[in-house]
């Protein structure tokens, strides 16, 4: 059985291309995938996040501007760009896509997103190019119906989840783990249940000697039915944004590590993209597809 994978073509909210936001990555990513072979029985497509979900992690005031498209130039500054129609469908998308990852490993054991890791939303509003944070979103909907008794996020974006960790502040049922660039946006950070800042410059073997003992305590900490894994590429050593040094095969080894602790002890794995920043969308999209090259290895 294939990985199964999640996509939509509102991912991609067609961007110009000289914004500093990389956002013709989702197309090629997923043309990529199926160039490769990756989805030889199509896509699993998500519907739009609902609105219920979305107020689950998200002040419903926030939600209704987001899907009217009338958010405050206040906020639209911090996202880091303007919430039109085509951003507010994308942002549902990307969130419906994470919820559906997430039942899809429920399922399966694996599965992950195209899309996802927009971890700097918070309850009130977006930041940090986070218009909905769908891993809280996703979280706070299987949760709230049931489904699942407790959840651990594994964010290795290389900037800190701070959203995540501040959506899920004080909740006994939601373990958030960021392990992130120490001196890297954003400026101000929120306080993770388990918080690993990095300093900058770290490569592979450096970083990948913290993980054993960050997985253990992880797993000790949360007990988690499901985790959702932020497999953001801007650790990498050519991101614009990033200031770590990890290699190609660096990332491909985090991911291995990380999914396979998981999967070796049967816990369902939700994976999502996270950041990636480059001028380079070929390169930037192929980086990307190192979650999903790394996670079909375990299915």
């Amino acid at each position: 059985m294939p990985l199964p994978l999640v996509h939509h073509p509102a991912f991609d909210a067609l961007f110009d291309e000289a914004h500093r936001f990389p956002m013709r990555k989702f197309t090629r990513l997923a043309e990529i995938l199926v160039e490769d072979g990756l989805v030889p029985r199509g896509f699993h497509e998500p519907a739009p996040a609902p609105v219920e979900a979305l107020e689950l992690a998200h002040d419903p005031a926030y939600v209704e501007a987001v899907l009217t498209q009338r958010v405050s130039p206040t906020i639209e500054k911090a996202i880091g760009f303007p919430v039109d129609a085509r951003v507010a469908l994308r942002s549902r998308c990307a969130t419906g896509g994470t919820l559906l990852a997430a039942r899809l490993a429920l399922d399966t054991g694996l599965a992950c997103n195209t899309a996802g890791g927009s971890h700097h939303a918070s309850r009130t509003g977006g930041a940090g190019f986070s218009v909905f944070n769908d891993v809280a979103v996703a979280a706070a909907a299987l949760l709230h119906e049931g489904t699942l008794g407790r959840v651990l996020v594994f964010d290795c974006d290389v900037h800190q989840g701070d959203g995540t960790a501040r959506i899920f502040a004080g909740d006994p049922l939601v373990y958030t783990l960021s392990m992130h660039g120490e001196r890297n946006y954003p400026q101000e950070k929120a306080q993770s249940d388990c918080d690993v800042p990095l300093p900058d410059g770290m490569e592979d073997e450096a970083y990948c000697a913290l993980l054993p003992d960050l997985l253990q305590h992880a797993l000790t900490q949360a007990r988690p039915d499901i985790v959702f894994y932020n497999a953001g590429v801007d650790p990498h050593r050519d991101d614009r944004l990033g200031r770590l040094s990890l290699s190609d095969d660096g990332l491909a080894e985090r991911d291995r590590r990380i999914i396979g602790f998981f999967r070796d002890r049967f816990i369902p794995v939700a994976g999502v993209i996270g950041g990636g920043y480059s001028r380079d969308i070929e390169t930037l999209a192929r980086r990307h597809t190192i979650l999903h090259r790394v996670a079909a290895e375990f299915v």
